[in-house]
């Protein structure tokens, strides 16, 4: 087929999403030339324009000239179901330029920075480390027995802290030992592993450990950061732009899989792992909401995909109950799984499905950092279950329930999130509604109250007004297709 066309072909897309890659790939097979514009790589007047374009928060969104063809699913439909209307449209723009009506390549000036994943993680070394660096020095971090049995490896007594030698160490006197060891407590570069519970470091026994030191699941663990802290949402974003770009760098043509050995393999995922040192001292607790929100949805995202490099995507029931309470980073001090982020802090220390208990006790210090308020639209934004994924990928701050109104928006556009047969009375809803059933009301009728509220302008939203106001409207919770996720 030839590639010479007057006309142009273009694809919105986002980084990391399997189903332009499938649609790209098609247009290569065909050997049709397109311009390709990543939605995430220009502000936000650029996914506007689309969405007048085309009445759709999803991507891809296909133009031929000025001929929209919609997403993968209909242009791969349009393909090998309707091969006379496909050529008429080679035709048009084989032979002809674009009118003024059609798609317009979005001007430079628009595009955003550090959208490539080539995020700079180099900084000054942070004063504090250079006493840890001291600390680890002096000798006083050592495995403290207990009826010779080693209980407690890798610690060191605030009593030992403070007795350093003041000719020997950098910490000078008592006061000064006291008062730095304070300080680095209050950054989060090692807790109180045993003794009497206090809210702050003193010159005590209690047994103190550096995080770096801890051993455990956390996929963060053992990993030392001498950057200075950075603000909570600007990590996160850094990190999941820089997770999602090496998941698109390994995610195959067809969109179907993604090479997660080669994944580990790469000099970028080894700078995305020694990055995560970061979280183990970031700062949460005194986040705004909007930044909590956004800061813990980028790094759950980010987690999902280094879990499924380092302990494999899971396929049966067992392995995804360990995956989501397993992996886990340590993040200011604690350490989170992928159920507490979702469970625990986004839902507002809500059960998770099938549970038995509060994912935190009321002593739990992680309860400081969860949300005040339960947040339904996290749902749409953990999860891309559907054939097509919302235009957003990375949360700011600044704008977040706007992006998850979106994200909800594009997730009941499609027919796995929501489909409505108003000649039966019927709503079928994703699988998800039914498991958080308590976040969207607690019933059927209100749950499909809440799926109208949040549903994009349409005929599918007409048709559920009609049919939520028959009063006479059945529910159905479709399949849940696991294997879709295991993919993200």
């Amino acid at each position: 087929m030839s590639s010479e066309i007057k006309g142009r072909i273009i694809v919105y897309s986002i980084v990391g999403c399997p189903h332009c890659k499938k649609a790209k790939s098609t247009l290569e097979e065909l050997k049709l030339p397109y311009h390709e514009i990543s939605l995430d790589s220009y502000a936000d007047t650029v996914r506007e324009e689309v969405r007048e374009k085309t009445g759709s928060r999803t991507v891809p969104q296909i133009f031929f000239n000025a001929t929209l063809i919609g997403g993968n699913d209909e242009f791969q439909k349009l393909i090998t179901e309707d091969k006379s209307k496909f050529e008429q449209l080679l035709e048009e723009v084989r032979n002809n330029e674009p009118t003024s009506d059609a798609p317009q390549i979005p001007d430079e000036s628009l595009l955003l920075k550090d959208q490539d994943g080539e995020i700079d993680f180099s900084c000054e070394k942070d004063e504090d480390a250079l006493l840890i660096d001291d600390l680890k020095a002096s000798g006083i971090i050592k495995d403290h027995s207990y009826l010779l049995v080693f209980s407690n490896k890798n610690t060191f007594a605030g009593t030992d802290l403070c007795g350093l030698d003041n000719e020997t160490q950098s910490v000078a006197d008592r006061d000064k030992a006291l008062e730095i060891g304070k300080h680095l407590f209050d950054k989060g570069f090692f807790h109180i592993v045993k003794g009497k519970p206090v809210g702050e470091f003193t010159d005590s026994s209690n047994l103190c450990r550096l995080y770096e030191h801890e051993e455990t699941s956390a996929l963060n663990s053992g990993l030392v950061s001498d950057c200075e802290s950075r603000p909570a949402s600007e990590l996160s974003e850094s990190l999941r732009k820089l997770i999602l770009s090496i998941y698109n760098d390994f995610l195959s043509k067809d969109g179907k899989g993604v090479d997660y050995k080669g994944i580990a393999s790469s000099p970028k995922f080894e700078k995305y792992v020694k990055a995560t040192a970061e979280l183990t001292r970031v700062a949460v607790e005194d986040s705004s909401e909007e930044e909590k929100l956004a800061f813990f949805i980028n790094i759950y995202n980010a987690l999902v995909i280094h879990g499924n490099v380092r302990v494999g995507a899971p396929r049966t029931l067992w392995q995804r109950y360990k995956f989501f309470n397993y992996t886990s980073y340590i993040i200011g001090g604690h350490r989170y799984s992928l159920q507490d982020i979702e469970n625990g802090i986004l839902r507002s220390n809500r059960k998770a499905v099938g549970a038995l208990s509060l994912p935190f006790k009321k002593n739990d210090p992680r309860l400081k950092v969860a949300l005040a308020k339960n947040e339904p639209l996290i749902h749409f934004a953990l999860v891309c279950g559907a054939k097509s994924c919302p235009p957003i990928k990375t949360y700011s701050a600044e704008g977040v329930h706007d992006q998850l109104k979106v994200a909800a928006e594009a997730f009941l556009e499609s027919e796995d999130g929501c489909h409505v047969e108003a000649e039966k009375s019927e709503v079928h809803l994703s699988r998800i509604f039914k498991w958080y059933q308590e976040d969207f009301g607690g019933n059927d009728q209100e749950t499909a109250k809440w799926v109208h509220e949040y549903m994009g302008e349409g005929t599918k939203k007409d048709d559920l007004q009609k049919v939520i106001e028959s009063n006479q409207f059945k529910v159905i919770y479709m399949h849940y297709d696991w294997s879709v996720n295991s993919q993200h």
